[in-house]
């Protein structure tokens, strides 16, 4: 069976809300310095998530990709921003970052037509 993006966020949704619980001050750092990093500035919050899908792909994470493709999706990237991404993904990353860019890729068309 195929993996779920949706289920991937949700179920690591739940493990973050007992961190959240048990381990308060790390996470709140943590959110502090999303929060921080992904404000609009000199790069909108939409090229800081490319930035961060990019990152995701190529580091393997399966739910990071799924949480920046969701949020790049809340932020209206364009199915070419979001592929040209990849693309500079696979030029960096070689065949394993091909292979988290389907992936992406993947991630995207199961989480779009939730957003609409």
């Amino acid at each position: 069976m195929s993996k779920s993006f949706v289920q991937i966020t949700t179920d690591v949704s739940k493990a973050l809300a007992t961190l959240r619980k048990e381990t308060p001050e790390t996470m709140q750092g943590f959110g502090t310095m999303a929060k921080g990093a992904l404000q609009d500035g000199a790069l909108s919050e939409l090229q800081k998530e490319l930035i961060a899908l990019a990152i995701a792909v190529t580091q393997r994470c399966d739910a990071c990709v799924g949480f920046h493709v969701k949020a790049l999706i809340r932020l209206g990237v364009s199915r070419e921003q979001f592929m040209e991404t990849l693309g500079v993904c696979t030029y960096m990353g070689g065949g394993p970052a091909l292979m988290y860019a389907a992936e992406a890729v993947r991630a995207y068309e199961e989480m779009l037509p939730r957003a609409t």
